[in-house]
C-alpha cells in the first residue's frame, strides 16, 4: 500500500459520482495556521490521508500519524495517532486524523505518515503568531 496524498485541510466531504465512483472534495487545504491566541496555545488541525492498495496486496494495515516539533525522526512528540483499516484491493480509503497539539512557540512542525513499517511521509504545518484584526476594526 502506498500513501497517495496527505494534506491538512478545512472541509473533507465525500459524495457519489456517476460509474458508481466516488469523489473526495477538500477545501481549504493549508501548510500554515495562524494560532488562535498567544503560545502556549492548543490547535487541532484535520490532516486527511488518502491511500491507496494495490490489486497485489492484502488490504489491511496500519496507519501511524506522530505530529513533531520537526522533521527529524527523534524531534520532540507533539501528539500520536495509530488507527487500523482495511481498504479493498485496487481501490483507495481514506483516514481523517486530528491532531489536538500543545504549541509552546510558533514554528514550523510535521505529520510524520506511515502505513505499517513502510517509509515517513512528512507534511509540514507552520504555526504563526495570531493575528491583530484590531488594526481593521475602525
Amino acid at each position: 500500500m502506498q500513501i497517495i496524498s496527505a494534506l491538512f485541510v478545512e472541509n473533507f466531504a465525500l459524495r457519489q459520482a456517476p460509474g458508481p465512483s466516488t469523489r473526495i472534495d477538500l477545501t481549504g487545504a493549508f501548510f500554515s495556521i495562524a494560532a488562535p491566541s498567544p503560545v502556549p496555545v492548543t490547535i487541532d488541525p484535520h490532516l486527511v490521508v488518502l491511500v491507496y492498495c494495490p490489486l497485489t496486496e492484502v488490504g489491511n494495515s496500519v496507519l501511524e500519524v506522530i505530529f513533531r516539533a520537526g522533521p527529524a525522526e527523534d524531534a520532540e512528540q507533539l501528539a500520536r495517532n495509530v488507527s487500523p483499516f482495511t481498504v479493498e484491493p485496487g481501490k483507495f480509503t481514506y483516514r481523517l486524523v486530528r491532531g489536538e497539539l500543545l504549541i509552546s512557540q510558533y514554528s514550523q512542525i510535521f505529520a510524520h505518515c506511515r502505513l505499517g513499517t513502510g517509509q515517513w511521509h512528512l507534511v509540514p504545518l507552520t504555526v504563526l503568531p495570531p493575528v491583530d484584526d484590531s488594526s481593521s476594526r475602525g
